[in-house]
């Protein structure tokens, strides 16, 4: 007997050699040095993207840095992201648990961040094949027309009693005004305006450095520091929201199919999709955290690199009005007859990308990716920013060429992998479609009916970004009727109309 314990601990000892062996012999990516208990967190600046981007100059295109006890695997190469998203798809199909996503998104119940399984293929189906199909998308379009008519009046009557607009803000409110009522049948302005500013902290909380994220022994830290108070503050007047006009919609007669917001389809699909009421939430708030920002950040961007190149603008606003013609406003069926200015759309998410870097996936087996091995639990985050700027990839790549796109085939469903503004493969954002009609028609409005100027003595425009999971400006655009000119005042960007 006492043999038999023997044998038995000899092959125990002799396994856990040999396992410890094995794991030595892994060909992990390269890495730079790390520090006790924060690994590389230490070269990791304001901007994550830019830092990664800085490191795999340096260290490679794939790229291993440690944040804390979390080990995370950057990939800044489209041959290297098509492994993950397509090659190894399977592999690298669910997502780690953030802190604060985990909390908002009611336990990963949503699209973006649901774990690779029959649930989350199912609510994938019903957003792809009853939220956002392209009949669909086409019955929202008096609702795009009429919120867009609102915005050019406003901006109109604004600049005409020469009242200052903050072109920042309009298009914000536009953007959370547009998605509440495909959502919900009511605009934010209608006692919902604290409904947007909640989806803009709720971006800002899921970009603050959480330490349950990337060492849990210390994820006490967050209660110290306020973060677990402020995600669950937020949460609860998010949640109390949605019950609110959860009851509303259930409470009130039937609509007309062709009248049903997201909603109503959502509280339709409960039986033949097995999703609860919670599930619901998680879903609306995929709808109005990546509906609003999103577009709204595009929309900026498209003027900035407009205003920053005034013989681009020219060029786009003769193409919008030669389109246009003697109409009073630009169509969506208008824009398909716009080559330029789709160019420019493309041109802005190759440089501003809505997200820098694509939501994490994590392995769950260890998978061999072009030579490297990357064990199981490795968090995998496609650094789309750097491959969009990638100088291999694009000529001059740092600067603003709407025309790069005039001969290419790239769309925007990310099939070449190094252009993916909406990610790629069975993760690509499904609202795609949706965003970007509503931000090639609110601009090709914008140019249609505005003539924007920058002043002689305006040498360089601030072009600056702001920390956070979006990439947005630092900046605001605010506007003045003042002869069609742009100043700048205390870094705030100020244009004007005539």
């Amino acid at each position: 007997m006492v043999l038999e314990y023997l044998l038995l601990l000899i092959s125990v000892l002799l396994l856990i050699r040999f396992g410890r062996a094995q794991s030595k012999k892994l060909n992990l990516p390269p890495s730079p040095s790390k520090l006790p208990i924060i690994g590389n967190m230490h070269q990791l600046g304001e901007f994550s993207h830019n830092s990664f981007l800085n490191l795999s100059r340096k260290y490679g295109k794939i790229l291993l840095v440690h944040l804390a006890k979390s080990p995370w695997v950057i990939i800044s190469s489209p041959d290297i992201a098509r492994e993950i998203m397509k090659t190894h798809d399977n592999e690298f199909a669910n997502r780690p648990v953030l802190t604060a996503a985990n909390v908002f998104f009611y336990g990963y119940t949503d699209v973006s961040f649901a774990p690779n399984s029959e649930y989350w293929r199912q609510v994938r189906k019903l957003f792809v094949q009853e939220l956002l199909n392209a009949k669909r998308i086409l019955s929202f379009k008096y609702v795009r027309e009429e919120e867009i008519t609102l915005v050019i009046e406003n901006i109109s009557r604004s600049c005409s009693s020469q009242t200052p607009v903050n072109l920042s803000e309009i298009v914000l409110t536009f953007t959370n005004n547009l998605v509440c009522r495909c959502s919900i049948s009511t605009k934010s302005v209608e006692g919902n305006s604290r409904f947007g500013e909640l989806s803009r902290e709720v971006v800002t909380l899921m970009s603050t450095f959480s330490f349950q994220d990337f060492s849990p022994v210390l994820g006490w830290i967050d209660s110290l520091t306020g973060l677990r108070k402020k995600v669950r503050s937020v949460y609860q007047e998010i949640d109390t929201f949605f019950e609110k006009v959860i009851d509303e919609h259930v409470s009130r007669s039937q609509q007309d199919d062709s009248k049903k917001d997201f909603l109503d389809l959502l509280l339709h699909g409960q039986v033949e999709y097995n999703i609860s009421r919670d599930n619901i939430k998680a879903l609306l708030m995929d709808i109005f955290v990546g509906g609003t920002e999103t577009a709204a950040t595009a929309m900026e961007w498209s003027m900035a690199e407009l205003m920053k190149k005034p013989h681009l603008m020219k060029k786009a606003q003769e193409e919008v009005r030669r389109v246009v013609g003697t109409k009073s406003h630009v169509s969506e069926e208008d824009i398909h007859q716009m080559e330029y200015l789709r160019c420019i759309i493309k041109e802005v998410l190759r440089l501003h990308p809505p997200i820098s870097m694509l939501v994490p996936r994590v392995s769950y087996t260890t998978a061999n990716v072009l030579g490297y091995d990357i064990p199981a639990n490795t968090i995998v985050l496609i650094n789309a920013y750097a491959i969009q700027r990638d100088p291999e990839l694009w000529e001059n790549a740092e600067e603003f060429i709407p025309e790069r796109f005039s001969n290419d085939n790239n769309d925007f469903r990310g099939q070449d992998y190094k252009f993916m503004p909406f990610g790629s493969g069975r993760r690509t954002c499904p609202g795609m479609g949706f965003a970007i009609i509503v931000v090639e028609t609110v601009v090709a409005n914008f140019l249609f009916h505005f003539d924007w100027k920058l002043p002689g003595d305006v040498v360089d425009l601030d072009m600056g970004e702001a920390p956070g999971m979006n990439v947005n400006r630092e900046s605001h655009f605010i506007l003045f009727q003042y002869l069609a000119a742009l100043f700048i005042v205390d870094n705030v960007i100020c244009c004007v109309y005539y």
